[in-house]
């Protein structure tokens, strides 16, 4: 017999660096699930990633107290901002300057990469979504 789901929980943790504090050990905690077994197993998930990558997690929390989790890839802001090489997006996005720019074919990269967390069928339709969010940091997106 499956085991009853008691909820999800959703958070974002550097890749490598998950840690009982705050968000994670509260968010665990108040499930009754063992937080330094989610840290253990999230470090080891995590390992091949760059170090400090943000991952989305999923949680998913079962009645007996245990749980099972999933990684996504990291969010379109963090490539984004790789791509641009800033380390910020711009505050003002529309009104002035670009702080910024990034290449169609870096978005292209991006999206296989991001393609099974994104909602969307194709490659093209996804380089779309990142080109608007690259708009609305405040990054220029141009044809090279």
């Amino acid at each position: 017999m499956a085991k009853k789901i008691t909820g999800y929980i959703k958070l974002q943790i550097p890749a490598g660096k998950a840690n009982p504090s705050p968000p994670v050990g509260p968010a665990l905690g108040q499930r009754g699930l063992n937080i330094m077994q989610f840290v253990k197993e999230f470090n080891a998930a995590t390992q091949g990633l760059e170090p400090g990558t943000p991952t989305p997690v999923v949680i998913t929390a079962f009645s007996d107290r245990t749980f099972a989790f999933i990684t996504k890839t990291p969010p379109n802001t963090h490539f984004l901002l790789r791509a641009a090489a800033i380390t910020k997006g711009s505050t003002t996005p529309g009104k002035g300057g670009s702080v910024g720019r990034v290449t169609k074919t870096q978005l292209r990269e991006i999206a296989a990469i991001k393609m099974k967390d994104m909602n969307a069928n194709e490659v093209e339709a996804a380089v779309s979504m990142l080109a608007g969010s690259a708009r609305s940091m405040g990054l220029t997106v141009v044809e090279a």
